[in-house]
């Protein structure tokens, strides 16, 4: 950085704060949070269950990963009933005492909604498939082949070959930007949207405080079914041929902010409901912003930034602070360093040698940054990437990609909760979905919370002070001129002003803060979330602290 730049936030010019701005979320993956009925897969009850700890924490909200009824082909993300509850996780009973209980313990809850595409044993894909006449025949994205008998466009799935599936039935082909079995919906169709909004009122009148919206910026498609041109990514560089495109007409459709805006309209007749957009892609930003402008569609947005980032480098925190630069009409930003999908944090960023000092320098910058931190299950353990062998893969991208990427899988492994139960006290039974990585045992909830010292307990008494300190709940930042491998900001409002450094290099580097902070105090640092004296002049590599 060259110059100092300043990052407002202009909500905050009103006064009143709402409940989610600056807010913690936690998030659940309920197949591996808890298992209360011993089939080796968590379930709500697990969650009804766990809500004690997970309030112990001092977050402000759950985010739960899809329950609803589903096939499981690629574990809830292929909604086949988005109004019913799959019986592997319980049912609605279980889901209203997770709404009871999270709200007298004063958490929020969030959930998935997935309007890209559902399963392809939702009912509204199979009368869709039927013939070409039907009153849902243009319920997803049908479209004959070419004379060739080829699919209509060059569109690669995500995970791997066409996007292109030939339906008998049908006699046409169905795109599908993830698996074959989920078929893309056909967004501008507005009886598609008035049917998930249908949705969305549906959980909104059971109780929910708002919404995650999965891969959203894949909800419309060029209706001209134009090729994608090629990314001219190296050979070399790619582990499938979803990433030899640059993706302008299967995804990111012009359209979309204007569904984004009916969304809007029809969550506002809930006062204090939040929306969260997951926008994927090499170049998301545009789409963000467009997604959260002006206060008339979503909230807020996180992409991809960190989550797949092979490294944490200050220059990384520093170009994607930059990004969202309180300009006014511009929304609000979340992030997550780990979820369900990526390899989690501590491991792509150590060496496999410093899994303690990375968590904690990890967690401690992620509760600095202006915006909505999300923390995924097992984060606030320090767990590393769980060891997952072939024979025991379930996720079908990893299966795919297997040995050339680390896959889903190890990321979602069971929450460790008590180091000498079977199955470290997820499950009682013999066998469970994925099977439990025996290193997580030593880091099991159990042990953590009974050690002063442990990185529970770090990510307590930092979500504490966090809580305490006005500017870093929804304060402006400032980022401030540092040398390469140090990233510094200011958080500030009217109650005071934090400074939080952080060097991200793996050498000791010198570092004077401004001379408004001379005679500032550190209050936190990567070791303790309280700590005491005057700021140093040095930062130890892979370290970081709060200062006011």
């Amino acid at each position: 950085m060259n110059e100092t730049l300043s990052i407002s936030n202009p909500a905050t010019a009103t006064g009143a704060r709402d409940w989610w701005r600056g807010a913690v979320i936690y998030q659940i993956y309920p197949r591996s949070f808890r298992d209360t009925n011993s089939d080796g897969i968590g379930d709500l009850r697990g969650v009804v269950e766990g809500l004690d700890y997970i309030a112990s924490l001092g977050v402000d909200g759950i985010w739960i990963s899809p329950f609803f009824t589903s096939p499981m082909r690629d574990f809830g993300y292929d909604v086949s009933d988005y109004c019913g509850i799959d019986p592997s996780f319980g049912d609605f009973d279980d889901f209203d005492a997770i709404i009871t209980k999270a709200h007298d313990l004063g958490l929020k809850v969030i959930i998935d909604q997935v309007y890209s595409h559902t399963s392809d044993q939702h009912a509204w894909f199979q009368e869709s498939r039927k013939d070409q006449a039907n009153d849902k025949a243009d319920w997803y994205v049908w479209a004959d082949p070419k004379p060739d008998g080829s699919p209509p466009s060059n569109w690669q799935s995500v995970f791997g070959g066409s996007a292109w599936q030939w339906d008998g039935p049908r006699r046409q082909y169905y795109l599908h930007n993830f698996l074959t079995c989920q078929p893309d919906l056909n967004m501008h169709n507005r009886d598609v949207q008035d049917a998930v909004l249908d949705v969305a009122r549906f959980w909104l009148d059971r109780g929910v405080d708002g919404f995650r919206l999965d891969a959203l910026n894949f909800s419309m498609h060029d209706p001209q079914l134009r090729d994608n041109p090629p990314s001219g990514t190296p050979m070399d560089q790619v582990t499938r041929p979803f990433d030899m495109q640059i993706k302008q007409f299967n995804q990111s459709h012009d359209d979309i902010p204007a569904f984004l805006e009916r969304i809007r309209s029809a969550i506002d007749a809930y006062p204090q409901r939040f929306t969260v957009a997951e926008v994927g892609g090499p170049d998301p930003l545009a789409e963000m912003k467009a997604f959260t402008a002006n206060g008339k569609r979503l909230d807020s947005a996180y992409n991809f930034d960190f989550l797949y980032a092979p490294d944490l480098t200050a220059e990384l925190v520093k170009q994607s602070l930059a990004h969202w630069d309180g300009t006014p009409g511009e929304g609000w930003p979340s992030w997550a360093f780990s979820n369900h999908d990526a390899p989690r944090a501590v491991t792509r960023w150590s060496d496999g040698e410093n899994l303690d000092q990375i968590s904690r320098l990890n967690m401690l910058l992620l509760l600095s940054l202006r915006g909505n931190p999300i923390i995924y299950q097992g984060e606030e353990l320090g767990l590393p990437q769980g060891h997952v062998a072939f024979e025991d893969l379930q996720d079908p991208e990893a299966i795919a990609n297997w040995p050339h990427t680390l896959g889903r899988d190890g990321a979602r492994t069971p929450l460790p909760w008590n180091a000498s139960a079977p199955q470290a006290g997820f499950s009682q039974a013999n066998q469970t979905w994925l099977k439990l990585d025996d290193t997580h045992k030593d880091r099991a909830i159990n042990r953590q919370i009974a050690d002063t010292s442990s990185m529970v307990s770090y990510t307590r008494m930092l979500l504490t002070l966090r809580n305490s300190l006005a500017p870093m709940l929804a304060g402006d930042s400032q980022l401030l001129d540092t040398p390469d491998g140090i990233v510094a900001f200011v958080r500030s409002s009217d109650e005071g002003r934090v400074l939080c450094a952080f060097n991200l290099d793996t050498k000791t580097l010198d570092w004077s803060p401004p001379a408004e902070f001379e005679t500032a105090q550190v209050i936190a640092d990567h070791n303790q979330a309280s700590a005491a004296g005057l700021i140093p002049n040095r930062i130890a590599g892979r370290a970081g602290y709060w200062a006011k």
